[in-house]
């Protein structure tokens, strides 16, 4: 199966750099599997300000 130059550079260089991929998924936990609040989720709904049609038109 085909594989490009950079898939082949990639996949070289996790298995030359294991501990890359384990940061990668640690980061990757921090920051997306993460329970959704839904009253912070309902606090920034509500304190939204709406923009301006133009927002570099003076007032």
């Amino acid at each position: 199966m085909y594989q490009s130059d950079f898939t082949q550079f990639i996949n070289g260089f996790l298995e030359e750099h294991p501990e890359v991929d384990n940061q990668r998924r640690e980061l990757r936990l921090t920051l997306w599997d993460r329970q959704v609040n839904a009253d912070d989720q309902e606090r920034w709904k509500e304190s939204r300000v709406p923009q301006q049609p133009y927002v570099y038109q003076p007032e």
